[in-house]
């Protein structure tokens, strides 16, 4: 059995070329669930949708979430309603919203729900959410100055005391993930990001088995602080990976310093981190034995090294599906 981490569109992509590698019922992915967002009551599961519909050949090429052909005349409805609709749900894709939250409602698990879900789709692989519980990843937003917060009383909202002759000044705001990733379009400098909820929350049913019965554990390229790092927030996961650290093998969502898609790069040098494989090697080494880095990378193989993990150059740029398979029967080949 293989194991995926995954999160976002480049564990999508992997694991579509996963199930390519190997047969599919082989393979079961640990999918992020922080997030998941309720909006207009729905229960909607970005993460795992993306995997779902990319999976079943549905996704949307062009945007990397969503399906193919949708058409949009609810969000149309709402807009001319004065209702929010900022997060745009296609009319097709309301109706896993529906289900998922009409499930969730009459007591089904979020892990059951799931598994109907991609069932509905033809997979045959094992989709787990990473917790049932609530997660939420919160992202504080750097203040317009490029200033931190230097104290923890300035966490209420006032930065300066005007008592103490200081002038006042915009404190750092916490915002909910897919208001910085979707509506501010994860172009506004991030300060810091906590997962709500995850230091009280439980491994959802049949994610430790999954990954200490796995032949392979692979962190796929996905974001590491916000698509990573909720699963490893969640009590257990963290230690089951290192206790399988050998047969560990991660991929470098970082290409020649920057991400294919999303924020990944900025925000790892926001956060402090260097935004190379390197520093991605020093993000994963205490969980993974190996990273995999693109041949655009292949000049920093030996720094990769020198932080502790093998270093393994092949081309990771999933262009499409065969490449991606390609990519994966090179990564269980180094994992075993």
């Amino acid at each position: 059995m293989i194991t995926v981490l995954a999160g976002g569109v480049g564990a999508a992509r992997l694991l579509r070329g996963m199930v390519r590698a190997v047969p599919a019922s082989d393979v079961t992915a640990i999918v992020n669930t922080a997030d998941d967002v309720i909006l207009h009551g729905l229960h909607v599961s970005p993460d795992l949708d993306t995997v779902t519909y990319t999976l079943a050949e549905a996704g949307n090429p062009e945007t990397g979430w969503g399906l193919a052909g949708e058409t949009w005349q609810a969000m149309d409805a709402l807009e001319r309603l004065g209702g929010k609709a900022w997060f745009r749900l296609g009319d097709r894709d309301l109706g896993t919203h529906l289900h998922r939250t009409g499930r969730l409602a009459e007591g089904a698990g979020l892990a059951a729900v799931t598994a109907e879900i991609a069932a509905a789709w033809g997979l045959e692989l094992t989709l787990l959410p990473m917790t049932e519980d609530r997660v939420a990843t919160m992202v504080t937003l750097a203040r317009p100055d490029g200033a931190r917060n230097q104290a923890d009383g300035e966490a209420d909202g006032q930065a300066d005391d005007p008592a103490n002759g200081q002038a006042s000044q915009p404190a750092s705001r916490e915002v909910g993930f897919q208001e910085y990733f979707v509506r501010l379009g994860h172009s506004v400098a991030v300060e810091s990001v906590r997962f709500d909820g995850a230091e009280d929350s439980l491994p959802g049913p049949g994610v430790l088995d999954a990954l200490a019965d796995a032949d392979v554990v692979v962190i796929a390229p996905s974001n590491p602080i916000v698509s990573i790092g909720p699963l490893l927030a969640v009590p257990g996961i963290a230690d089951a990976l290192r206790s399988r650290r050998a047969d560990t093998v991660a991929v470098s969502p970082i290409v020649a310093g920057a991400a294919l898609k999303g924020p990944a790069d900025r925000m790892l040098r926001e956060l402090g981190h260097e935004a190379s494989v390197v520093g991605v090697a020093r993000l994963y080494r205490d969980l993974a034995a190996t990273l995999v880095v693109d041949t655009a990378d292949a000049g920093l193989a030996d720094a990769v090294e020198a932080e502790g993990m093998a270093c393994v150059v092949t081309d990771t740029i999933m262009s499409s599906a065969e490449v991606a398979a390609d990519l994966s029967r090179r990564i269980l080949e180094v994992g075993r």
